[in-house]
């Protein structure tokens, strides 16, 4: 199994520290598991702590107002949740539910309080990657509200897609949402978003595979930017 610190690393939030900073980090972290379907925290839960995903994936949404369940995003392996109510004291902002079994690694606040009073300069990095999240999120909110609904897929694809090895101007795409949940993602009903792929695929952007999508990422940044469709 890869060690927490070579996970950490691939992290935005802990890629900028040093190595013995991010060996520091590991050291607090504990192991546990949870059966798919477990409420790891809901919304307005105090931060205890921040939780680093071995193994399964974990589901973040929000209710609205009406009782809807919004899908946020999946957290899958090596993926950092929980991170914000930790750093800044506040309430969780969003409910996590495992959508499988799970392995986690959890680092508690008090532990990762007293690394940053002992190494200042990680909050320091701590706020420079928080920073760059608020732009991520600033983006993320301008696309639901300005492009139209085949751009804010392909966007949203293109999110996916990065980091891939892309041959021959192709990438393999495993999906780890349904349409319903993309749907949530982008903004959009689940009747919308299966002819926006519909029309993602006539226009050579992807093509549909049992688990998942053969993207062309150039085509697909193409139509993000609304110069096709």
């Amino acid at each position: 199994m890869t060690p927490l610190a070579d996970i950490l690393a691939a992290d935005a939030l802990f890629a900028a520290l040093t190595p013995d900073d991010r060996a520091a980090v590991a050291a607090l972290a504990r192991r546990r598991g949870h059966p798919a379907g477990t409420v790891l925290f809901q919304r307005g839960d105090p931060g205890r702590d921040m939780l680093v995903v071995a193994a399964g994936r974990i589901r973040l949404s929000v209710l609205s107002p009406e009782g809807r369940e919004l899908s946020l995003r999946h957290a899958g392996p090596g993926s950092l949740i929980g991170e914000i109510a930790v750093l800044d004291g506040g309430p969780r902002s969003a409910d996590a539910t495992a959508v499988t079994d799970v392995e986690l690694w959890s680092v508690a606040r008090a532990d990762l309080d007293r690394l940053i009073a002992a190494r200042p300069h990680v909050a320091r990095v701590f706020v420079d990657v928080l920073c760059a999240k608020l732009r991520d999120t600033t983006e993320q909110l301008e696309t639901v509200a300005l492009y139209r609904l085949e751009a804010r897929l392909a966007r949203f694809l293109l999110g996916l897609a990065k980091g891939l090895p892309v041959e021959a101007g192709k990438a393999r795409l495993e999906l780890p949402f349904n349409q319903s949940e993309i749907a949530d993602v982008i903004g959009a009903s689940r009747p919308k978003v299966n002819r926006a792929f519909a029309e993602l695929e006539a226009a050579g952007a992807i093509e549909r595979v049992p688990g998942g999508l053969i993207c062309r990422p150039g085509r697909l940044a193409a139509v993000a930017e609304g110069e096709e469709g």
